[in-house]
């Protein structure tokens, strides 16, 4: 006798559904300097900024679902431009150059820092920043000043543990929580993650939508008593 569908089936957990399911993505271009061309921001903005090997275009790339949506290079500090996508319609989000690669001419860094600088301080449809972090290392100077950065014009930062695929299971929580004591930040608002497993992608997708649903923040620091 034949069994019925599904009955004796083994268990089995239900699988979580996409935070971010990637229904549409475009390349709308790339802002070459401070007071260059760039879409018209409408839409709201989510950038992304790290050292210039931090893996930055293989974490868009995992979190987007795509294999190339963000030109992954052998060569460190290739970008050169803020590029511009637009998600589902419903997001833009900002690729910065990578920047703290010491190969990299001081004339270069120097023309680099107003482009990021420009792009976070004269963006009004900005929602914060994805910071991203090599796990294997202390937060470098560069990295200290561009969070400094970020805390004083403001901008909410979520912070990207990247590489945890190269750690051990006892290494990876050990280097988490030094990176997490360096930046003086709890635990918990540090997001690992692997551009080769998978690993916390959904995490980042969940706090990439919240972020994206939130008012730019000079808006809501300029009209505190809407909240």
């Amino acid at each position: 006798m034949s069994k019925r569908s599904g009955e004796d089936a083994p268990n089995k957990e239900p699988r979580a559904a996409d935070p971010l399911v990637i229904r549409s993505l475009e390349f709308m271009g790339g802002m070459a300097g401070a007071a260059a061309w760039r879409p018209e921001s409408v839409l709201p903005e989510v950038a992304f900024a790290g050292r210039s090997n931090v893996g930055k275009s293989s974490l868009i790339n995992r979190l987007l679902h795509r294999k190339k949506a963000a030109r992954v290079s052998n060569t460190p500090g290739r970008t050169r431009e803020v590029n511009f996508f637009e998600v589902n319609k419903q997001f833009v989000i900002a690729d910065l150059p990578g920047y703290g690669y010491a190969r990299i001419s001081k004339e270069a860094k120097q023309a680099w820092q107003p482009l990021i600088e420009g792009y976070l301080r004269n963006s009004p449809q900005l929602r914060g920043v994805v910071q991203l972090l090599d796990v294997r290392h202390a937060p470098s100077p560069d990295d200290h000043e561009m969070l400094g950065f970020l805390a004083e014009i403001g901008a909410p930062t979520l912070i990207a543990a990247t590489k945890v695929d190269k750690l051990t299971r006892t290494e990876a929580p050990k280097k988490l929580r030094e990176l997490a004591l360096a930046l003086g930040v709890d635990d918990e608002q540090v997001i690992p993650f692997s551009s080769v497993t998978g690993m916390g992608r959904d995490d980042l997708a969940t706090a990439v939508v919240a972020l994206v649903a939130e008012p730019p923040w000079r808006y809501r620091v300029s009209n505190p008593a809407s909240y």
